[in-house]
């Protein structure tokens, strides 16, 4: 069985200027909050725009839980179901369950009968703390709802709302006691992105602001949950994806499979997921094509966390970084003829 989502009124776009628009009034609301974080913010609007999720892989204290509000808190919820909320938090600890996440079967005594409960997955924007804490069975939970924004409980399937949105985080150095997400369920993240200290003038600012009353700018306005999804549906139109593009991410993802030292290389999954965001990409920065300077940009943080690579070997990015050389210099050459 299926339970249905109420529809939401539709938003329509007409140009990409629109869409680049509600880009980047995200991009000035989590600015303002998160300091010091412009790239991992480039990197986490380019996965909600391509309909993506993100693993954010970072250290005690990096500003994960806020940077993840701003984005929640820029969005307003224009859709008509009364169970789904803007933004929710999840702790994964080890004695969770998946119906702590998915929801539950509760009996209604009024009703004498059994009503769903909505669980915390019902959100525009979900933030899950130390993915890597919990069981394989909640991952697997989670994870189901990610690839099919939908949840199923007692045999009947709960649709996620359309922008459902999901930012993970796990601390690369405590592994005591964590189950590590395997390649398949890594596969599901577009993005890894590590997240280093800020720099010595971003943390200044940030102990120079705390506790005093920051006024929000009047400019700095909010977006509606339709606008955020009728930008991605636009660009999916309008940005350009050339056959030497989807030319170069194979050559790439062929490269990298045929490399010495990767025991598993990219899937095909990966290579689909790319293109809404390299189409993301372009659109941020004013082109309606995707260029091989969007290909380099992305190519390590779509690929590096998709590989297994032999013992001795550090970095798999570097793997990425040396297997985009040669399709990107033919992808290049192919544009100025």
């Amino acid at each position: 069985m299926i339970s249905i989502l109420k529809e939401s009124p539709a938003v329509q776009l007409q140009s990409l200027d629109e869409a680049r628009a509600i880009a980047e009034r995200i991009r000035a609301r989590m600015r303002y909050d998160v300091m010091g974080r412009d790239e991992v913010i480039e990197l986490v609007l380019v996965a909600l725009f391509g309909d993506g999720h993100v693993l954010l892989e970072d250290y005690p204290g990096s500003g994960k839980t806020t940077l993840a509000k701003a984005m929640g808190n820029s969005i307003v919820d224009d859709s008509a179901d009364d169970h789904i909320v803007d933004f929710r938090r999840v702790q994964f600890t080890p004695d969770l369950l998946p119906s702590d996440i998915t929801g539950v079967m509760m009996f209604d005594t009024e009703a004498n009968d059994f009503q769903f409960r909505h669980g915390p997955v019902f959100a525009h924007i979900l933030l899950v703390d130390e993915i890597n804490r919990t069981s394989p069975k909640v991952q697997a939970a989670l994870l189901e709802a990610m690839a099919e924004k939908q949840v199923t409980v007692d045999n009947v399937s709960h649709p996620l709302d359309e922008l459902f949105f999901v930012i993970a985080t796990q601390n690369p150095l405590d592994s005591v006691g964590t189950y590590p997400l395997p390649l398949a369920q890594l596969d599901r993240f577009l993005f890894k992105i590590r997240m280093d200290h800020v720099d010595r003038s971003s943390e200044l600012e940030v102990l120079a602001s705390w506790g005093k009353p920051r006024p929000r700018p009047e400019q700095l306005e909010k977006v509606s949950r339709g606008q955020v999804v009728a930008a991605r549906t636009l660009l999916r139109e309008t940005v350009a994806v050339s056959v030497r593009v989807h030319e170069c991410l194979v050559d790439i993802a062929r490269t990298i499979r045929q490399d010495r030292r990767v025991t598993q290389g990219v899937s095909t999954r990966s290579l689909v997921l790319a293109i809404p965001a390299l189409q993301t990409l372009a659109m941020l920065r004013g082109r309606d094509f995707v260029a091989p300077e969007d290909i380099e940009y992305l190519g390590v943080p779509i690929f590096r966390h998709r590989l297994a690579v032999i013992p001795g070997v550090d970095e798999p990015g570097k793997v990425v970084t040396d297997a985009m050389r040669g399709p990107l210099e033919a992808l290049a050459r192919s544009t100025l003829r």
